[in-house]
């Protein structure tokens, strides 16, 4: 996808209705307030080289950093929003909404902004195991905790 396309996703999501139950769509996971969309996976055609070389993070890291400029010249400036102490929090058993929590246990921080009544966040998750990075855009009306 390119950062038109990724664009384009947002902007669906921002249309869309929240589901009243978790729920899979084409573009990711949506539940009550909340869509998180998956925008880029090792599955769109990276190269294997670039995998095993482990240099698939920054190219994710360079894509979404280009995804934020686009979006911040449409909304202004927007902000980081780490979620390590939201990991933490729960972790150590304090209850966190969604999307919040699930994104606190992949990825460090997002580039966050607050548009009408949304917030809109892009980051790219840990590859953790079996699990690869990911470009994942948010678009929620649950407040960040």
């Amino acid at each position: 996808m390119t950062t038109a396309q990724h664009l384009a996703a947002i902007d669906l999501l921002r249309g869309r209705a929240f589901p009243a139950q978790r729920a899979r769509s084409e573009l990711g996971d949506s539940g009550p307030g909340y869509h998180v969309a998956q925008l880029r996976t090792a599955a769109d055609g990276l190269d294997p080289a670039d995998l095993a070389a482990d240099r698939a993070r920054e190219m994710y890291e360079a894509e979404c950093e280009a995804l934020a400029v686009a979006l911040s010249r449409r909304w202004g400036k927007g902000g980081r929003f780490a979620l390590w102490s939201v990991s933490v929090r729960s972790i150590g058993g304090e209850e966190i909404p969604q999307p919040w929590d699930e994104l606190s246990h992949c990825v460090d921080d997002l580039h966050i902004w607050r548009v009408e009544d949304h917030w809109i966040a892009v980051g790219v998750s840990r590859a953790e195991g079996e699990d690869e990075h990911r470009l994942l855009a948010v678009v929620t009306e649950v407040d960040p905790p």
